[in-house]
């Protein structure tokens, strides 16, 4: 299986089915029990002009993803990128293809002008603190207050 067998597709707001596949498979593999909303047409984030998403398909499946959201900074008017979520079918990791939506959603990114990219990770999730150290991130100690 060569990474020329998949392909990254930038969802648009058309793209629904394909965004409903997505959020199943972040369900699927964070073990995710919390009830989905039964119709996108309720919440689509598609809509939402700040709302980045990305799909790897394989064989026309869903087996990987990106989300993001565009944030703009008061301080300077130049937009950073955070990542939401990102994630691959267990049976395709260590591939090489969480990489590939890094890269993605950089050049998207850099296309925007954006000042940098970031995402949180818990610390005790070692697979993706390794991750992100290995696809280059730079992690800085911060604590997260939950209200």
């Amino acid at each position: 299986m060569t990474l020329q067998n998949f392909e990254i597709r930038q969802l648009n707001k058309g793209d629904t089915h394909l965004f409903k596949k997505l959020v199943e498979l972040f369900r699927e593999v964070f073990e995710d029990d919390q009830p989905q909303l039964a119709d996108t047409g309720q919440f689509n984030p598609l809509q939402r002009p700040d709302f980045i998403a990305y799909v790897i398909l394989h064989e026309h499946e869903v087996i990987g993803g990106l989300t993001a959201y565009e944030l703009a900074n008061y301080y300077s008017g130049i937009p950073e990128i955070f990542i939401y979520d990102i994630t691959i079918k267990t049976a395709y990791q260590r591939k090489g293809l969480g990489k590939m939506l890094l890269r993605e959603v950089m050049k998207y990114a850099s296309d925007l002008g954006a000042k940098e990219v970031f995402v949180m990770a818990h610390a005790e999730d070692r697979h993706a603190v390794d991750f992100y150290t290995k696809a280059g991130g730079e992690g800085e100690a911060v604590v997260s207050f939950t209200y």
